[in-house]
This record gives structure tokens, sequence and C-alpha cells, in this order.
């Protein structure tokens, strides 16, 4: 009898229960809201935090779990970016975490996994005009969860633009002054601005907008979660940047891979290009040390 299972039930919405039994971890994906991870247990310790009433209001931006960044990471000034002399309005973090996601299938050998696929439509092309399609499969493996991740071209002819990342909410003991075990030496702090030299420790407490990590030499970071237990992300290169933040009196703190930096949908200077009927593939996974 394998020791992975993937169940499905209803909770307002329908979820997906990822169970590895050897590690006691356990991992609950949504779908229809956003193609969310909501809960990610490791080791049996729960590291997502979760806002559930922000969860089930369908009109609500989700506070916590793991929200998909696509095709913009962040925020553009006044929401508007032009592309090839039209101008286009889109939300913060663009249009994916707010979508339903299909699901294509489930596994259970030699993993507990699912796989989600989101296409482009009516609704995404008035924001952001180019036929697209992601494909996520969620696997927790060995009391690891790795976010594999294929965004396919679908384009006939025009190269799409986009950044992606994540923006996972992890949950903390009180204190937001916390070390970052990440091999980067600057930051910029989008509270004012300013690019500071960046010593291993940010305090998160009282800021309001988020800070980005710079010039990382590996992509890996690590950093202290509940009940003395060391939470560690690891990812492509692709993901060149880490963004920070959290909301005051809220016990969280988000680590965020982003392909690039805000607003870049609008600067036009690392945007990834992928040319038409091409793919690209990434990974992102998450790992608990207790």
């Amino acid at each position: 009898m394998s020791n992975y299972e993937v169940r499905s039930y209803k909770d307002t919405y329908t979820l997906y229960e990822l169970t590895d039994k050897n590690t006691d971890s356990r991992v609950l994906v949504c779908p229809e809201r956003g193609g969310i991870t909501i809960g990610c247990q490791l080791h049996g310790l729960e590291l997502f935090y979760l806002d559930k009433e922000t969860f089930e209001n369908p009109t609500a931006n989700i506070r916590g779990g793991n929200p998909v960044l696509f095709p913009i990471c962040g925020q553009l000034e006044n929401g508007i970016y032009e592309w090839n002399g039209q101008t286009y309005k889109i939300a913060n973090h663009g249009v994916a975490r707010t979508a339903a996601w299909d699901v294509v299938s489930t596994s259970t050998e030699g993993e507990a996994s699912i796989t989600i696929r989101l296409q482009s439509n009516e609704e995404t092309l008035r924001v952001y005009p180019f036929h697209f399609e992601l494909t996520f499969t969620y696997a927790l493996q060995d009391g690891q969860l790795h976010t594999r991740q294929q965004y396919r071209n679908l384009s006939e002819a025009a190269a799409m633009p986009f950044y992606a990342g994540f923006h996972p909410y992890f949950a903390i003991d009180s204190d937001k002054k916390i070390g970052y075990d990440i091999e980067a030496t600057r930051y910029i702090d989008y509270n004012d601005n300013v690019e500071k030299p960046f010593d291993g420790v940010i305090d998160l407490e009282g800021l309001v907008e988020s800070v980005c990590l710079l010039d990382a030499k590996k992509s890996e970071i690590s950093f202290p979660a509940l009940q003395g237990a060391r939470v560690r992300l690891t990812y492509d290169d692709i993901f060149k940047y880490m963004v920070l933040w959290s909301v005051k009196d809220r016990p969280f703190v988000c680590v965020e891979p982003w392909m690039a930096m805000n607003g870049e949908l609008t600067r036009q200077k690392e945007l990834v290009m992928l040319n038409a009927g091409e793919e690209l593939r990434a990974n992102v996974t998450i790992s608990c040390e207790r």
C-alpha cells in the first residue's frame, strides 16, 4: 500500500489533499480559487498562515497560503501598462491568482501530486493580450513540496512577456525581526525606494510596503518559523529576486520568489520573453527542518 494519498472533499470549495504518511505531511490545494495551495504541513508542522475568511469570500484577495503570481509580480503604477501602442489595466499580481484552474490529473506513484491548468480566456485577454497555458504540478514527496511549473505561449506569432512568482505566507512567532540565510548583500526598501545594505536581518514590523533582496548568488533562502523549525526555499535561477513582506499585527512573513522586480512590465528591461509556441519550465521547493 502506498504511503502517498490524494483525496478531494468540499469545504466551501473543492479541496485536494495530498498526504505523505511517512513524514506526517499534508498539502491542501484549491484549484478554483486561483490554483492556490492553502495548507503546507511538513513533518507535522503547518507552515502556512491562512485567513480563512478571505479564502471563503470569492471576491476577496486571499490573505494566506501561496498565491500564484502571473503574468506579473507586484503592481504597476495606476495598474496600467502599454504594449504595442495599446494601454491595458491589470490587477496587482496579475490574473492567475483570481482565476479558476482545471484539474488535469492526480497521482500517488512515488509522490502525492495534483496537476492543474489555466488557459487564457476572454477575461484574461482583456487585460493581458496573450494566449497562454499554465500547467502546475504540486507534488508532495519525502516531506517536501515541489511546485513544478510549465508556462506556454499559445500565440501563433507574438512573443509573450511575463514575470511570474509566488507569494507564500509563512506562519511565524510574534517577532518579525528575522535572520534570512541568503547570499544577498543589498535590498530595495519599497517604503522609501532606497537601496540599502543587507546584513542578513530584516525587521518587517511596521513596514507597510515590501523589501526586495538583490544580487543573491544562490537560489536558496532559509529562515526561522514556528516552534523552532526552519523553512527552506530552493528555486530555479530564473527567480532572480526575493521579496519580503508582512502586515502589522499579523503572525506571518511572506517570502516570495519573483522573476523580476515590481513594475517590470512598465520598465521592460528584465521581462521573460517566451516565443510563440515555446514553453518555460521551472520549479520551487519548500522544505522544513525541525
